[in-house]
């Protein structure tokens, strides 16, 4: 029996999980939910390299330094982020597991670029899905967890103030606000489905929709208004101001998309 350990290293989403397997590793690699590619059993330093440039190359996608629909160029990115082709390739396979980066036939690689509805469907279900990781929030999260998260929003503020209000930037992981409600739901199931193949596409448009508008201050506070409810284990309040911030995040973006069709 082997014991391999998977590790999805640059989603902010999962880390952990074991899968035993017998003779048929690969086989049974390649259904693992992380999507475990070679670049696990690569050799140690090659792995850092492709972390490394995955997790800038996330970066630039969710900033929009590399726009939804850029085909994606091997020589272009290895010069730009000084890597050989191997951990680069590796790294963009991550970017495939990750739905930033979708393969198209006879055509190459090319960052995701969902349609209106498909954006618009996610914000449904994340409205449906964070509300209820958000009351699950208020019966589970510990004091500590609360006023860390309250500390979480007091370094947004501070990165707030730096861009004037014109953007609202949340790194993955911990530094994500919607990550730890998430995880403070204490709820495995939702921690997959929000923290999985979702994240980071929900990451892209949520920053890049949010830019050059008010949204990003009224976000912030009503991220605050959420916490209350929380610390007051008010889970009813909770999901309800949840589902109307995200409600208002979708109601900002439609509006977006109206004006770029008129235009």
């Amino acid at each position: 029996m082997l014991t391999v350990h998977l590790c999805f290293a640059v989603t902010g989403g999962f880390t952990g999980g074991i899968l035993s397997t017998n003779n048929n590793i690969v086989d049974n690699l390649m259904t693992a939910p992380a999507l475990l590619t070679a670049l696990e059993l690569a050799e140690p330093e090659s792995r850092t390299l492709a972390d490394r440039v995955c997790r800038e190359i996330v970066t630039a996608i969710i900033k929009g330094d590399i726009p939804p629909g850029h085909k994606i160029s091997e020589p272009e990115l290895a010069r730009t982020y000084g890597i050989s082709r191997g951990p680069l390739r590796e790294a963009i396979r991550r970017l495939e597991g990750l739905r930033l980066v979708v393969r198209i036939p006879h055509v190459g690689a090319r960052v995701v670029s969902l349609s209106s509805r498909e954006l618009i469907e996610i914000y449904h279900v994340r409205e449906a899905m964070e509300g209820m990781a958000c009351r699950l929030a208020a019966e589970n999260m510990s004091d500590a967890e609360i006023g860390s998260l309250r500390d979480l929003l007091d370094q947004h503020e501070r990165s707030l103030e730096q861009t004037e209000g014109r953007s609202y930037f949340q790194k993955e992981g911990d530094l994500d606000f919607h990550y730890r409600i998430v995880q403070g739901s204490k709820n495995n199931k939702l921690k997959e489905l929000l923290g999985g193949e979702l994240y980071h596409l929900v990451r892209m448009y949520r920053y890049q929709f949010s830019l050059s508008s008010s949204r990003p201050v009224r976000a912030l506070a009503e991220h605050r208004h959420i916490v209350d409810a929380i610390q007051h284990r008010d889970g009813e309040l909770a999901e309800m101001l949840m589902r109307r911030h995200i409600s208002a995040a979708r109601q900002n973006i439609e509006q977006k998309l109206k004006a770029q069709t008129e235009f």
